[in-house]
């Protein structure tokens, strides 16, 4: 039987990445995108031309009756209610915390975090309805552990989804749902690349396996938290990091 997975903040980056790897393993996939058509109909594209189904739509993440639309929206496409769901679409802003601007803050805030808890509400409350289980994962960061600076509204919304993912796990578990967390390590998208183009060359040299990540790198451990071999996970964080936050800061060779 055919799975609908949903994912959040999908057009571009470890998002793309997670909607082809889905559709890849057979499911069909709905996404979300904020103001990013021409991505999402790429996306699209490249799902049918490999033989999947996937469907962008437009929705804030962060905006409760928009992300009760866009559920709407997926189950009426789809017509059932999702069997996963990625919490994936995030923000950042880049500034010494001092500096950062109140609305800034807010922004990300109410995009990574928020949007994480509107989405698994509406997600699970959808699970729960239908009298059926599900997996939800969040994609949190390496922040989830050590402090980043310049990133302090983006290390306080991926500290925090970890922590959501916990209790969530706690709640929801009695109805079948399991929720979980991917902590990425240092990954090359666009986005990465774009901020800074050695970007590949610094992070190899930091990260133990000597390679930085690729989206798929993240793709294969959500595709296994959502899946049967997965079933008695909950309320965990995965590192997909290379052994990159492992190691501590250790002055002798390794």
């Amino acid at each position: 039987m055919t799975k609908l997975a949903v994912v959040t903040g999908g057009s571009s980056g470890i998002g793309r990445g997670l909607v082809e790897a889905f559709a890849t393993a057979g499911y069909r996939v709905a996404f979300s995108h904020f103001n990013d058509q021409a991505g999402a109909v790429a996306v699209e594209a490249d799902v049918t031309e490999r033989g999947g189904q996937a469907r962008g739509f437009a929705a804030d993440a962060g905006e409760g009756e928009a992300v009760d639309r866009f559920f709407d929206a997926v189950v009426d496409w789809a017509g059932m209610v999702p069997d996963v769901l990625v919490n994936n679409a995030g923000i950042q802003t880049w500034s010494p915390l001092l500096d950062l601007p109140e609305e800034a803050w807010n922004r990300v805030i109410r995009t990574n975090l928020t949007g994480t808890f509107l989405n698994t509400k509406a997600a699970a409350r959808r699970m729960v309805d239908a009298g059926k289980g599900g997996a939800i994962v969040n994609i949190g960061s390496g922040c989830n552990k050590l402090a980043f600076p310049r990133l302090v509204d983006y290390t306080a919304s991926k500290g925090g989804i970890e922590q959501f993912t916990k209790v969530a796990a706690v709640e929801l578990g009695p109805q079948g749902i399991r929720v979980n967390c991917v902590a990425p390590g240092a990954i090359i998208t666009e986005r990465t690349l774009e901020e800074a183009p050695d970007y590949e060359e610094t992070w190899s040299k930091l990260t133990p396996l000597r390679r930085a990540g690729q989206p798929a790198d993240i793709a294969s451990a959500v595709l296994f938290l959502s899946g049967d071999n997965a079933a008695f996970i909950t309320g965990q964080t995965i590192w997909v990091d290379g052994g990159l936050f492992s190691q501590p800061q250790w002055p002798y060779p390794v």
